[in-house]
């Protein structure tokens, strides 16, 4: 049997990209993640943090983070288990807790292969769970699934 080309449908009714909040700590990996996302053409913007404390500031608008215009709400958020000042787990108990961010759909992209680790996050309203390959073009790879899954394929709501 041969194989049958498929073509992504267009983002969401609106047309607009979705915006994206990842939340990593490790420069390497937010590298790997933003130049996958380049390399597959999707404009979708990218506001980066790099702990949970800064997630949290961006999500709710506080601090250095606290004029809409600058820091919009995500469409999606990546989040890293192992953050400093403020862990993954706690960043999702907070999002999935609040009435306006609990819709936003958050992946947990985490070195952690722990099922502990894996049942927190299920039990916290995680949408998915995925654990970082070691191998880089793996890591590459599993990226660039990940963005034409959440980016092109998958439809939020919208408010």
């Amino acid at each position: 049997m041969g194989r049958i080309a498929m073509t992504p449908p267009a983002p969401a009714a609106t047309g607009a990209p979705l915006r994206i909040l990842l939340v990593e700590d490790n420069d390497a990996h937010t590298k790997l993640i933003l130049r996958a996302f380049r390399e597959d053409r999707l404009a979708n913007p990218i506001d980066c943090v790099q702990d949970g404390e800064q997630a949290l500031d961006f999500l709710f608008r506080r601090g250095p983070y606290a004029d809409p215009a600058s820091s919009p709400r995500p469409d999606l958020i990546l989040l890293d288990l192992k953050l400093p000042k403020v862990d993954g787990i706690e960043v999702l108990k907070q999002v999935k807790a609040d009435p306006v961010l609990r819709v936003i759909p958050v992946v947990v992209l985490t070195s952690s292969n722990a099922d502990n680790d894996l049942r927190e996050c299920y039990a916290n309203f995680a949408n998915s769970f995925l654990s970082k390959p070691v191998d880089f073009e793996k890591f590459h790879k599993m990226v660039q699934e990940l963005d034409l899954y959440w980016t092109v394929w998958n439809r939020p709501p919208r408010a």
